[in-house]
């Protein structure tokens, strides 16, 4: 009886951490941070993302925007950085950026998390 029960408890355990909403900030440091940085941080591939919601893309200076990009004439918000953070280059055909996140949590989390996280 007393294993049953202990393997019930780990069972339920385990089903609750698998359908716990993704956090913000594990989400950045797993799929984002390899290559971005909340702030200007040498040796990164892409830009730090600190202040990114509401700015124009392509314009922080200190990195070399893709020309497609710097084009592109979007405005990050959340509908755009949903877009662009789940299929990079069909949103803007020429990005450098190559890997998405194909999880609608995931990127609502990162992006609600970046929204947070000032300049």
């Amino acid at each position: 009886m007393k294993f049953q029960l202990l393997l019930v408890a780990a069972l339920s355990a385990m089903a609750t951490s698998a359908v716990a909403a993704p956090s913000g900030p594990d989400v950045f440091e797993q799929r984002c941070a390899v290559c971005h940085s909340l702030k200007p941080a040498p040796g990164k591939m892409g830009p730090p993302l600190a202040g990114v919601v509401g700015r124009k893309a392509g314009t922080l200076g200190g990195y070399a925007y893709s020309n497609a990009l710097k084009a592109s004439g979007i405005t990050w918000n959340a509908q755009t950085l949903d877009a662009y953070v789940k299929a990079p280059a069909k949103t803007v055909p020429g990005t450098k950026m190559l890997l998405g996140a194909p999880d609608a949590q995931q990127r609502a989390a990162v992006i609600q998390y970046l929204a947070s996280v000032k300049k």
